[in-house]
């Protein structure tokens, strides 16, 4: 037997989408636009650490640095922006999947970072976060010491 977890407001918001979607592609409703950017999961995002840092990764193809926000408060990283709507003027739309909107993600890091030293730079649609441990993040060797 397969069971899976409940989740009452993730599970169903993402199955009524898909839904939707699937009946304006078979009906050709292509005129409803809908923001499809969700906050739980856009954008993905990888995360790592090394000895003094943490790394964070970030796909936003298409955005520009001014529509990015990026907060550090303790250990919660927070990216926020928004992803504009195409400009197409007399145009027929056959497929919209690209969301656009206001969008935010927040995800907490394993420890605490040095917030003065946060860098941040997008290349080629990934931003890349870097962010410094705090002293008492970071691992310590321990002398043991014997008779």
């Amino acid at each position: 037997m397969l069971s899976t977890r409940w989740q009452p407001l993730f599970g169903f918001s993402t199955d009524v989408s898909r839904l939707r979607d699937e009946m304006e592609r078979l009906f050709g409703n292509t005129t409803q636009r809908r923001q499809a950017v969700s906050p739980t999961s856009y954008p993905p995002l990888n995360l790592w650490e090394d000895d003094d840092r943490y790394c964070v990764e970030a796909e936003l193809p298409g955005m520009e640095v001014n529509d990015l926000e990026i907060y550090v408060h303790g250990n919660q990283l927070s990216i926020k922006g928004e992803r504009k709507v195409p400009a197409v003027e007399k145009a027929i739309w056959h497929r919209h999947e690209r969301g656009y909107g206001a969008f935010t993600r927040v995800i907490e890091l394993p420890g605490e970072v040095n917030g003065e030293a946060v860098n941040a730079e997008l290349k080629a649609g990934v931003l890349a976060i870097t962010l410094p441990k705090c002293e008492a993040a970071k691992p310590r060797r321990i002398e043991v010491r014997g008779d």
